[in-house]
């Protein structure tokens, strides 16, 4: 059985690859990389067919190294642990990891040793942002480059370079076919491939119109409009129309992620939106929340788009506070960047100092938690917008305690 076209045109160089012209390029880090001889463990991410297989197929031809390609998903440990034996026999070996995110903790107690020693160089490949779906373990050993989606006329410069290969031979396509097939992939050039090859068997005289691409379909695969706008844009044009209150925009973007069918996706941003734009102005909507989600996924499409138009029309309306995600990015930051001090005697474990705020009046008694090198630092700064209101007046009340003490 022939292979599809999609596979036939992978770059067999980092030149030929489409798009990404901020890793590939003159002066370009990928480029770079490649024409000093050098790679080291690095992390593709982004959404599909954009990419991120070509590119690692690329730079390991243009270096000439041995390399193996697994799949988080698929592959079991003995299949890594070939691949080890392999690096070792070799003097390493790259190893191309598809599906990343899906990598247990079994594969990845095998595989950390490995890309410490140097006997393995990975190239992992995920769709996921890895800064939530990677073990930190494995993320912190390896360099992280995110792909951008493919631009309008990158799945252009794509289906012209397919048109004129040998694979489509005969084939004769005007300047609407063309667009139709670009138009009804999206952002996605494996798409735009599998869509021009099967227009081309379809038809036996291989002249192809616009006409003839609908009717084999005539929905975008990965929603894209004639401006070009990707999905992950998509997604931030939904979370800053609900940070902004506007509701019509709001369901506009859901509307148009709805259209791609992806609810766990939708899920996750709303999430994330919950808890870092709405937080504790109205702490019941994670709730809220967690229900239409779970009901979403439940009855799926089309009814899905009933829970969440509900969810997101109470999220744009909602009351708006970031006090708390302000405030525990402020504390990690001053964990990362220095030496915090140590935890106050009396807190520590089995200290008889500490106070039990339980045995004074009010359940609270003055005492120091903070580190003495911080110990008057403050992170958290309420709001008085909805439901942290009430909360801002517990905080004051505290406050003027410590003060007055």
């Amino acid at each position: 059985m022939d292979k599809p076209l999609a596979i036939k045109l992978q770059p067999t160089s980092l030149n030929d690859v489409i798009g990404q012209r901020h890793l590939i390029g003159e002066d370009k880090v990928l480029t770079n990389l490649v024409k000093n001889k050098h790679i080291f463990s690095f992390i593709l991410y982004g959404p599909p067919g954009i990419g991120k297989t070509s590119i690692a197929m690329g730079i390991i031809n243009d270096l000439d190294e041995h390399y193996r390609i697994l799949n988080a998903t698929i592959n079991n440990k003995k299949d890594i642990e070939v691949v080890i034996e392999e690096g070792k026999m070799y003097d390493g070996i790259i190893l191309v990891m598809d599906e990343i995110h899906r990598l247990n903790k079994d594969k990845q107690d095998i595989l950390l040793p490995q890309i410490e020693s140097g006997n393995i160089i990975l190239i992992g490949l995920t769709t996921e942002n890895p800064y939530h779906s990677i073990n930190p373990a494995i993320r912190s050993r390896c360099q992280i480059f995110e792909l951008k989606p493919l631009e309008h006329d990158d799945i252009i410069t794509g289906i012209k370079k397919a048109c004129k290969s040998k694979y489509l031979d005969g084939i004769k396509i005007d300047k609407d076919g063309i667009e139709a097939i670009a138009t009804l992939s999206g952002n996605d050039l494996r798409s735009a491939y599998n869509l021009l090859e099967v227009v081309y068997y379809t038809y036996p005289n291989k002249k192809i119109t616009k006409d003839m691409v609908k009717n084999i379909s005539n929905k975008p695969v990965f929603f894209s409009d004639k401006n070009g706008d990707g999905h992950y844009d998509v997604m931030s044009g939904l979370q800053k129309s609900i940070r902004g209150s506007d509701v019509d925009a709001s369901l506009h973007y859901l509307a148009r992620l709805l259209v791609e069918g992806d609810l766990e996706t939708i899920g996750r941003r709303l999430s994330v939106i919950a808890y870092e734009d709405i937080g504790l102005a109205n702490p019941s909507i994670g709730v809220h929340l967690d229900a239409a989600i779970n009901a979403a996924i439940r009855v799926g499409l089309p009814e899905a788009v009933i829970p969440f138009g509900e969810i997101v029309v109470e999220m744009a309306l909602s009351p708006k506070s970031c006090t708390t995600y302000d405030a525990i990015n402020e504390a990690i930051h001053d964990i990362e960047s220095g030496d915090v001090g140590k935890l106050p005697d009396h807190i520590k474990t089995n200290s008889t100092d500490y106070k039990y705020p339980f045995d004074y009046p009010g359940n609270y008694v003055i005492q120091q938690y903070l580190p003495d090198k911080i110990k008057n630092k403050k992170y958290y700064h309420p709001s008085s917008f909805g439901y942290e209101k009430n909360i801002k007046e517990i905080y004051d009340k505290i406050e003027k305690i410590k003060n007055n003490s």
